[in-house]
């Protein structure tokens, strides 16, 4: 049976892991690991995933010999750390792999909705070069409200002020050093909601943070104003979103990642005996921002660069190695 187990790879991915030279005893999978047969689970040590395996108790009852999850993420709330904290099941994550990669993509959605330029493809795509209804918007001069003040939204500051915007940011953790440095300002999450042109999400998600967005918070919002999120769905409420796109409450939303985007990648998870009305209701409303010309959707791909890449796989390696060594890196559990 195999000790480490890497799911959710791609070939790149598995290319790039072998050549890591972890030895014997290494199995690369393109499932999820909540998907897979339970085989696979029960002799391994090491587990390594990406977000889209829900590491449930239920799961990880399947792994009685694992001793490490490397989820090759920064993000780890799609592991039950509860129980790994109950059995001693260390959880190691990548920490930092591309701050300027997911900042440079947030811009990517921020000036595709004020130049329109995805309108502006479609159209000339089909031959028609007219610009009637294309006409966008000036950063320069605008205020972009920031939420969360961690390696990438900093990044995104750095950029902001690149444009020439007034920056305003929100976070329990102020890092007063960094705000002066960067010429931006601090201020409660609902000045920054009404003193903002474009409202951007960098904060991590977890119960406190969970619908942050939601319908009381878009009352707050500038008229019109653009939102953008990087971080994580489940951040935002869906219906509230739709809802304040319908009345125009928000000009328009750049969204790398949706609430249960899961179930727009694999639909079949629909037939499932423990899927909910209210799952369902959030997927057609996915569905309804697809098809929204003043929405821009990405398939979760802003630190998807190739140099980020690298750095990911790289760190997740080296966390395998540091748990054969006797050693624990970027360990999360104990947070």
């Amino acid at each position: 049976m195999a000790s480490t187990v890497f799911f959710e790879t791609t070939p790149e991915e598995r290319e790039h892991l072998k050549r890591g030279a972890l030895g014997r005893g290494v199995v690369y999978r393109e499932e999820r690991a909540d998907e897979a047969d339970p085989r696979l689970l029960r002799g391994a040590e090491v587990l390594s995933v990406f977000i889209y395996s829900r590491l449930s108790a239920a799961v990880l009852k399947r792994a009685p010999r694992l001793k490490l999850i490397a989820t090759r993420s920064t993000g780890f709330d799609h592991v039950d750390l509860s129980y790994c904290r109950r059995r001693g099941i260390a959880v190691a994550n990548v920490p930092s792999y591309g701050e300027n990669t997911v900042a440079e993509h947030t811009f990517a959605l921020i000036l595709a909705l004020s130049r329109k330029v995805h309108q502006a493809y479609f159209r000339t795509i089909r031959g028609d070069f007219s610009f009637e209804g294309l006409q966008g918007f000036d950063l320069k001069g605008k205020t972009i409200g920031i939420v969360g003040t961690g390696h990438i939204g900093l990044h995104a500051a750095r950029i902001a002020k690149g444009f020439g915007m007034r920056v305003l940011a929100c976070d329990p953790h102020k890092n007063e050093l960094a705000a002066e440095t960067l010429g931006f300002e601090y201020a409660s999450f609902d000045a920054l909601l009404a003193g903002s042109d474009i409202v951007t999400l960098h904060a991590p998600y977890d119960p406190s943070t969970r619908h942050m967005i939601n319908k009381n918070s878009l009352k707050k919002v500038k008229r019109g104003a653009l939102l953008i999120n990087t971080a994580r769905g489940g951040l935002v409420e869906t219906e509230a979103l739709v809802e304040a796109l319908d009345r125009g409450l928000l000009g328009g939303a750049g969204l790398d990642v949706l609430e249960g985007e899961e179930l727009i990648k694999e639909e079949r998870q629909i037939l499932a005996r423990d899927f909910s009305i209210g799952r369902l209701k959030t997927l057609v409303q996915n569905h309804i921002l697809l098809n929204r010309e003043n929405v821009v959707i990405t398939p979760h791909i802003a630190f998807n660069s190739r140099e980020a890449f690298a750095r990911i796989l790289d760190t997740t390696l080296a966390n395998v190695r540091a748990f054969r060594a006797g050693k624990l890196e970027n360990r999360v559990d104990r947070r």
